[in-house]
């Protein structure tokens, strides 16, 4: 049968909506079930212990996805095929582990057969599930319950609404373990160095300024005109002034500013830049990271940025025009 516009488009917002009010069910359904099982996850990693996830069919998916998330949080996960534990997969299990098993009914028998087996090796159980009454949620230590109306399949039968319920939770539960243990932006770059997210992650400030010859210095005393060749030669939209003898950064005179300072009458060329350039800029360390710098540049509507060392010196600019090509945009 071929697509008509209106009515596939009409059916594509349905199912939108249906696993949005999935999701809405889910948040408000929240409760001490899901505070249980952050703790347990806290306390089985202050105890050295990991993470296995299981499920089958597409809540093992859910399952695999969830506990990759946690891996990339520093969380050590895996995933447990019900039907290969049963056949000598159960090695990967350590006493101590906290095993979360994932199933919409929470009555799937190969993970009913698990659970006794998980519980006889150490583990204790998580029944992550959309059925509160099932068995499994009987059976297992702590209950992880989404809530889900109906699905957004027009047979009702394919998992579509209780998969996106399934894995935002997982999501959540996985957020609010970052946020418990103080995740920082350099240890999620830890694992994640290779592409483009890595790479964005792990530039320093220093990485990406313009420094030596691009980056125009000059005292604070001297002239505009001394100070616009300054920039001039650097190529520079802006130009790092400085306190005698310290080298401490005074203030930033840039194009804008040079513009208005046009506007005071004959002669400012021979004025001290310091009757107009902006004292007090904004500046980034060297250290910092270089999304840090972007947040600056959004924040302030600003075009350039003074790099600065621990004594507060600059050492480097960062023009918001080279950005775009390390890709921190």
């Amino acid at each position: 049968m071929a697509i008509v516009a209106k009515t596939a488009l009409a059916r594509a917002r349905q199912c939108i909506r249906i696993e949005c009010d999935a999701l809405k069910a889910t948040s408000r359904s929240l409760g001490a079930g899901f505070v249980a099982t952050a703790r347990a996850v806290e306390e089985t990693l202050a105890e050295g212990g990991k993470l296995v996830f299981s499920g089958v069919g597409k809540s093992a998916h859910i399952a695999g996805k969830v506990a990759a998330t946690f891996n990339s949080t520093g969380v050590s996960s895996c995933f447990l095929d019900p039907t290969q534990a049963l056949h000598g997969d159960l090695g990967l299990c350590d006493e101590g582990d906290l095993a979360i098993l994932l199933s919409n009914s929470g009555q799937s028998d190969e993970l009913l057969r698990l659970l006794p087996l998980l519980k006889r090796f150490g583990l204790r159980v998580v029944a992550f599930t959309g059925n509160a009454r099932s068995e499994l949620a009987a059976s297992a230590d702590f209950q992880l319950v989404y809530r889900v109306d109906r699905e957004a399949c027009p047979l009702k039968l394919a998992p579509t609404a209780s998969t996106t319920a399934a894995l935002a939770l997982g999501d959540a539960l996985a957020m609010v373990l970052m946020e418990s243990r103080g995740m920082t932006r350099d240890d999620f770059a830890k694992y994640h160095p290779a592409g483009n997210l890595g790479r964005i992650l792990l530039l320093r400030a220093r990485d990406i300024m313009r420094s030596g010859e691009r980056l125009p210095v000059a005292p604070d005393s001297v002239t505009v005109q001394e100070a616009i060749l300054a920039m001039t030669r650097a190529k520079s939209g802006s130009i790092a002034l400085v306190r005698a003898p310290s080298g401490k950064l005074s203030g930033i005179l840039t194009d804008g500013d040079f513009r208005r300072s046009a506007l005071s009458g004959p002669g400012f060329l021979s004025r001290p830049v310091s009757d107009f350039m902006t004292r007090s800029p904004k500046v980034i360390r060297d250290d910092a990271m270089g999304v840090d710098a972007l947040r600056l540049f959004e924040l302030h509507k600003i075009d350039d940025l003074i790099v600065v060392d621990t004594g507060g010196r600059p050492v480097g600019l960062i023009d918001g025009q080279d950005l775009p090509k390390y890709k921190i945009v």
